[in-house]
């Protein structure tokens, strides 16, 4: 038997298959990207315990006895404080512990190799080549970096808001839309509220989808900001690719992530993905807890594992 788990900021998804790759069991738990002090530990613990358990249930196994061929984690919070509290947990001959950067690449391109773009809150391009090589480019966080990113977008929505009202920038519907949706009197209030913890940088990433908005009903400023976030998660990808793969050499490259959500974007970044010679731009084959199963069967020495009987889920 094989585990994959997919642990980050929303949920934990956990999947058990056997040696032919036929998935047997799903479970599902809270978040668990952290374990600094005692909440986060007990978060994290009860997450694992909820989803790989319930994957066991479903895959006719007793959670108190399963032992796995291979098991891979892969977390949105860093793998290097998870492993000692794992290793008491999983019973399996080989255990990796890895970042949620990995399982998604590897659900995304079947495990072959190949570049994935990941744009949720935060972005991040994530690649490995034929020899296990492995390179990123950005991932830098919300003050530093995570162009494209749902909190970056809002960002950019929020200074043509400002812009606009100050009388230095062009007309935007997306200063109303903001307004409303946050009940704030003008964007200059807005500003202030979001530099306090009423608004979590979740919270302000939800806002994305007003940018979407605005621009499929033609507002030129929102436009512009999707196809600037699109031109940057490319350039992500050019990077990287830059890095791991010859030029004209054939990939798969990869979108994951509620940015791509939006139509304008996604379509102008396969354009520009494209646009360099060899690259695939597509949607993933996997999501990333099918990543995390293919990983385990990789290190059980599976070269080119494949799944089936995979259940549809979101996370």
């Amino acid at each position: 038997m094989f585990l994959g788990v997919d642990g980050g900021q929303s949920a934990t998804i956990a999947l058990v298959a056997d040696a032919s790759g036929r998935v047997l069991g799903m479970g599902r738990g809270g978040p668990c990207n952290h374990v600094g002090g005692p909440e986060g530990r007990e978060k994290f613990l009860t997450a694992i315990r909820e989803s790989v358990g319930e994957a066991c249930r479903n895959a006719g196994l007793d959670p108190s006895l399963a032992r796995f061929r291979a098991a891979c984690l892969g977390f949105s919070g860093g793998p290097e404080d998870k492993r000692a509290l794992l290793e008491q947990m999983l019973r399996a001959d080989e255990l990796i512990v890895t970042t949620d950067a990995l399982i998604a690449l590897s659900g995304a391109t079947g495990g072959e190799p190949g570049i994935i773009a990941i744009a949720g809150t935060g972005s991040i391009a994530f690649g490995r080549n034929a020899d296990g090589r492995t390179a990123r480019a950005g991932g830098w966080g919300y003050i530093f970096g995570d162009e494209g990113g749902a909190f970056d977008l809002v960002r950019q929505a929020l200074r043509a808001a400002l812009r606009y009202e100050e009388g230095w920038g062009p007309p935007t519907s997306l200063h109303g839309l903001l307004l409303k949706a946050t009940e704030s009197s003008s964007a200059n209030q807005l500003l202030h509220r979001f530099y306090t913890t009423e608004f979590s940088r979740p919270q302000i990433a939800r806002f994305a989808v007003l940018v979407d908005r605005a621009a499929c009903e033609g507002d030129a400023v929102a436009r512009e900001i999707l196809e600037n976030a699109a031109a940057q998660l490319a350039a992500l990808v050019a990077a990287v690719r830059g890095q791991l793969f010859a030029p004209g050499e054939t990939i798969r490259v990869a979108y994951i992530g509620g940015v791509f959500r939006s139509e304008i974007l996604r379509q102008r970044f396969c354009a520009l993905v494209e646009s360099e010679a060899g690259n695939v731009c597509g949607p993933p084959m996997y999501p990333p807890a099918a990543g995390a199963l293919l990983e385990a069967m990789r290190a059980a020495g599976q070269r080119h594992p494949r799944l089936s009987d995979l259940p549809a889920f979101e996370k």
